[in-house]
């Protein structure tokens, strides 16, 4: 499982909040308006939700991410639950997430909690990772330790990205209707020069190294930059390959 540095995540991987502001805007929360930021982080969208009156409670599975965002903005409700069976006697006029479905491998019960906590005719506004991101950074994982290391970690992938179409029609075979979808390619630029990598596999990718010491994961961070270097690191700025879906669903009267 994966253990998030808040304060790592806050400082060089700002880009995840920054890109969201998007999503907010495609959200358009009202005074008023019961709303749930699924997957919150460190709160950043949370309160750029709360700014428009709404009433915004924000969640996530990570202890470390909460307390954080309880630091910044102890004016929010922030609770610690777990996005893949998480149960509310509030509901909500809308439930919004960014970058945090990816991480959540049980998509049919994130779907199945979300339709129940939305109120009829609620919203469901998401952007998170779709087919093909970040494939060259897993590649270069994958060969990285099944060829100099001998292990095979496939198993280990902790993401899902699905294609459009499959996340459609899991959310129209739960009671929604999908009223807008995108799939796009979105090249990132990662923050700190030729240590931007570096950053993203500490924050991301934790769980394909569980066994190596720190110094160990050092050697392997730089195995993994040599193999994909001339396709990711540009004008001495890594550029992650991401690819998201941004989609906005409607819970059925």
């Amino acid at each position: 499982m994966n253990v998030w540095n808040a304060d790592l995540y806050d400082d060089k991987l700002s880009f995840v909040s920054n890109f969201g502001k998007g999503v907010v805007e495609l959200l358009h929360p009202q005074k008023g308006e019961r709303i749930l930021d699924l997957g919150c982080g460190t709160g950043d969208l949370t309160y750029v939700i709360s700014k428009s009156g709404a009433n915004v409670t924000g969640s996530d599975f990570s202890e470390e991410m909460i307390e954080k965002a309880r630091r910044k903005y102890p004016e929010i409700p922030f609770v610690i639950e777990n996005g893949e069976d998480f149960q509310t006697d509030e509901k909500y006029d809308a439930i919004f997430s960014n970058a945090a479905l990816h991480w959540m491998k049980q998509a049919d019960k994130v779907v199945e909690s979300v339709q129940l906590a939305l109120n009829p005719g609620g919203r469901f506004v998401a952007e998170f990772g779709g087919e093909g991101n970040v494939q060259t950074v897993i590649r270069g994982i994958i060969e990285t330790l099944s060829q100099d290391y001998g292990m095979d970690v496939e198993e280990r992938n902790p993401w899902y990205f699905p294609s459009i179409g499959q996340y459609s029609t899991l959310l129209e075979e739960h009671g929604f209707r999908v009223s807008y979808a995108h799939h796009f390619d979105r090249p990132t630029s990662l923050a700190d020069g030729e240590k931007g990598l570096n950053h993203w596999l500490d924050s991301f990718a934790d769980d394909f190294f569980p066994e190596f010491s720190r110094k160990e994961k050092m050697k392997i961070y730089e195995k993994i930059k040599n193999k994909i270097k001339t396709n990711l690191y540009k004008d001495d700025t890594w550029i992650a390959d991401y690819k998201r879906i941004r989609i906005v669903a409607i819970k059925k009267k």
